[in-house]
């Protein structure tokens, strides 16, 4: 074991090649071979900092099959770098895998801290620091992407979203319904030329991004979502909403009628002045129901 290797996790740059650190740039030199995402993104960071190695794809793709490979090179004495695209590895990519698999083995792991997007873009938010919860990337088919936000609706804390342009409009609006009175924030290109950090209330913020789109200026870059804890009045009213519904289950044995819940959510939407159509079709999500229906159970409700 005396020549064995070991693996290097590199943090790398988010957007601004200024962020590479002395001692990423010494662990690319020192490695035998450097595992990367894209060979073609990796291949132009080692050119930047003056290195020159071979680089292996370790893609989602690819990764599970050749980790055991590389293992065997570290156990036989090379010293292997990853690098992700950009960022953390093991933050949403594939890195992870093979961090596992060199641990299983017995081989040595040295992190080397870069930049990472979500925690860039929650300090650049203005939001609260002081909790938060990286949930990554949300489910692509709408319904549930709503029933996973409905899931993080209890967390106290700050929540951060990894998105790509093309779906980010769609998140956005997914949000705004199940958190329609909490602060959204944006964040795109950061460390770029480019930087832009867009902070509203989420309907609003939906809004604003939809307009955009329709008027030809698609959003750019890769986006990280964050959106603001609860407020004391929220988690008050949700602790109260779970105390009834486990006191109706204490006293009938049986869930509570989720008729009667959806009435309650309506009163609840319009006390809070939630315009009747987000209303509509928030509950209509979460119920799953047809948006029309609910929209009836409204203007019935607003009539009374």
């Amino acid at each position: 074991m005396a020549n064995q290797g070991k693996l290097f996790i590199v943090g790398t740059p988010i957007g601004n090649l200024g962020d590479l650190s002395p001692r990423a740039v010494e662990a690319f030199r020192v490695a035998d071979a450097v595992c990367c995402e894209d060979t073609r993104v990796t291949g132009k960071l080692l050119s930047a900092a003056g290195v020159s190695r071979q680089l292996i794809r370790c893609d989602e793709n690819v990764i599970a099959g050749r980790a055991p490979s590389l293992v065997d090179r570290m156990l036989a004495g090379e010293t292997l770098a990853f690098a992700s695209d950009a960022g953390m590895p093991g933050v949403s990519d594939p890195g992870q895998v093979l961090v596992d698999a060199a641990r299983e083995a017995g081989v040595s792991v040295e992190v080397v801290p870069g930049p990472v997007a979500c925690v860039t873009a929650l300090v650049a938010s203005g939001i609260p620091c002081d909790h938060f919860f990286f949930e990554g990337f949300l489910p692509r088919k709408a319904g549930e992407r709503v029933r996973r936000l409905q899931q993080l609706m209890t967390v106290p804390g700050a929540l951060l979203f990894y998105e790509s342009p093309h779906r980010v409009a769609a998140t956005l609006e997914s949000v705004a319904s199940v958190f329609p009175t909490r602060v959204a924030v944006l964040c795109r290109e950061l460390t770029k030329l480019h930087e832009e950090v867009l902070r509203a209330p989420a309907p609003e913020l939906a809004s604003q991004v939809a307009a955009r789109i329709e008027a030809g200026e698609p959003v750019r870059g890769e986006c990280v979502v964050v959106v603001a804890p609860p407020s004391a009045e929220e988690q008050a009213e949700m602790a109260a909403r779970t105390a009834a519904g486990m006191s109706a289950l204490s006293v009938d044995g049986a869930a509570p009628d989720p008729e009667e819940a959806l009435r309650a959510d309506i009163a609840e939407g319009l006390a809070s002045g939630e315009p009747a159509n987000a209303l509509a079709k928030r509950l209509a999500q979460k119920y799953s129901r047809r948006k029309r229906e609910v929209y009836a159970l409204i203007l019935a409700s607003e009539g009374n």
